[in-house]
């Protein structure tokens, strides 16, 4: 197919997708052929040979590094712009979500979704080279991720960034004012990256699809304001109001404390999605009552950390219940548990992670109580992964591993492989981290090459099951549920 055939179906796209009128298509043709560095055409069919969007910027891609139009370094940046030729405005993209938002949620979801995938704004190709497996445990089966979506930057990608002088605009990757920024440095390109503008509860906020998601459907929505995350009844009712227009997603809130929160704290967001996690699966463990609030069913959340399930056809009260649980565990220690609310400077030590859903006519919450305390034989965390476990799994757990999905470094692809190798007594380069592991695992189980690899898979998985036990403040054990249930009893009174 030739190069301007290529273009011509780019431009098809353009039209397919509303970006521009057909007044606009020679002046779109102008303006891609500069970009690729082009000034001449050759007429073709107007009729698209080609209709795959990314085997499309594939080709135009190919075309300008031809041109030595991108430089060196710049490749990302210069994909997302490209894509951009493709992507409606926001303003046309808002109008088109709301229209079939009348239809209904899911109508306008699917829209935003399959278009976010189109311009690659959801990078579909990256996701799916992720490795995935489960693990079945007492608990349920646990999904386990090792994240390879995400590409590592090349060494001249590298050497640029540190030449470019250092900027605060935006302030920070989840700030609206992403959405058409070029990018730079070590700010990510986002020239194709739309967001749908809403509000809830009188705040105004964004949805936008993850780049590089996790889950089905993954999406972040994000405050108009640069300003830090904070649990509290105003999230609670956040997550709840954010059901009312979307109820056939879940969301949640990463903590907002160090340790035990996600990697950015410091903007305030939820993390939303079409999809059912282990956690959301799992059964109560046993049914308690919370005296003030009897319209509101509470119980125990069968998982290896420490879970009370609210659920309720009344919002307002769940809400209300939600709040009074997690003001009564930011002040409730129990030290023979090592957990303690506060320190001696009056720093608060803990917060909650809570998830929601629409189940069966019924609101939904899911609260897992966290504690960021440190010691000295846990200077990390004493509720995050234990020492042992690094090799791994070291990063903080957030709401996605919370709900039972682990996502585990890239690194892990070529080191467990290594381990294998190691497991059947063949020549290898096995990272030291993993040899206490290893050696152990091989004083364990019988490995044969037909099996090493799913032996392996489920040694992971088991590691990432003793990663939510430590992470869980009343431990699954007599003790550890004889701490839950006074924590109860003190909510209670």
């Amino acid at each position: 197919m030739s190069i301007y055939q290529s273009i011509q179906d780019f431009i098809s796209l353009a039209l397919q997708n509303g970006t521009i009128e057909p007044l606009d298509e020679l002046y779109h043709r102008n303006q891609l052929l500069h970009f690729l560095g082009l000034n001449d055409w050759a007429e073709v069919d107007k009729e698209a040979h080609e209709k795959d969007s990314l085997i499309l910027m594939d080709q135009l891609l190919a075309i300008a590094n031809e041109n030595n139009v991108i430089e060196k370094g710049q490749d990302e940046f210069y994909e997302a712009a490209l894509m951009n030729f493709i992507t409606p405005r926001p303003s046309k993209i808002n109008h088109d979500f709301w229209e079939k938002y009348k239809t209904s949620p899911d109508a306008a979801t699917q829209y935003f979704y399959e278009l976010a995938q189109q311009v690659n704004q959801v990078k579909t190709r990256d996701i799916a080279r992720n490795i995935a497996f489960s693990h079945l445990t007492k608990y349920g089966k646990l999904e386990i991720t090792i994240n390879l979506s995400k590409p590592e930057k090349d060494p001249k990608a590298i050497a640029a960034a540190k030449l470019v002088k250092a900027s605060s605009y935006p302030a920070c990757q989840l700030c609206l004012e992403n959405e058409g920024f070029y990018g730079i440095g070590n700010k990510p390109a986002r020239s194709n990256h739309r967001i749908i503008q809403f509000s809830i509860n009188g705040e105004d906020w964004g949805f936008q699809y993850s780049p590089y998601a996790y889950f089905n459907e993954h999406s972040i929505l994000l405050n108009a304001k640069h300003q830090p995350m904070e649990i509290n009844k105003r999230a609670f009712d956040n997550l709840l109001g954010f059901l009312d227009q979307f109820p056939d997603y879940m969301i949640g809130s990463n903590a907002d404390l160090p340790i035990v929160g996600g990697s950015i704290l410091t903007h305030d967001h939820y993390q939303a999605g079409r999809y059912e996690f282990p956690m959301a699966k799992a059964e109560l463990r046993e049914e308690i009552k919370l005296q003030q609030f009897p319209e509101v069913s509470c119980g125990i959340v069968n998982w290896p950390m420490s879970v009370l399930r609210l659920s309720s056809k009344n919002q307002v009260e769940l809400s209300k219940a939600a709040d009074e649980l997690l003001k009564k565990w930011q002040v409730y220690s129990d030290e023979s548990l090592q957990i303690k609310a506060k320190s001696a400077d009056g720093k608060l030590h803990h917060t909650i992670t809570p998830i929601a859903r629409i189940r069966e006519g019924k609101y939904e919450l899911d609260l897992v109580l966290r504690d960021n305390n440190t010691s000295e034989i846990y200077p990390d965390g004493i509720f995050h992964p234990h020492p042992a476990l690094h090799h791994i799994k070291k990063e903080n757990i957030g709401l996605i591993e919370v709900m039972g999905l682990a996502i585990l470094p890239a690194r892990l692809k070529t080191e467990l492989l290594e381990v294998e190798k190691y497991l059947l007594n063949q020549e290898n380069e096995m990272s030291e981290i993993h040899r206490p592991w290893a050696e152990e695992l091989k004083e364990t189980e019988y490995f044969s090459k037909e099996t090493v690899h799913e032996t392996l898979q489920e040694a992971v998985g088991e590691v990432f099951e003793q990663v939510l036990k430590d992470a869980g403040v009343f431990k699954d054990n007599q003790e550890g549920q004889k701490g839950f249930y006074e924590f109860i009893n003190f909510v209670n009174n």
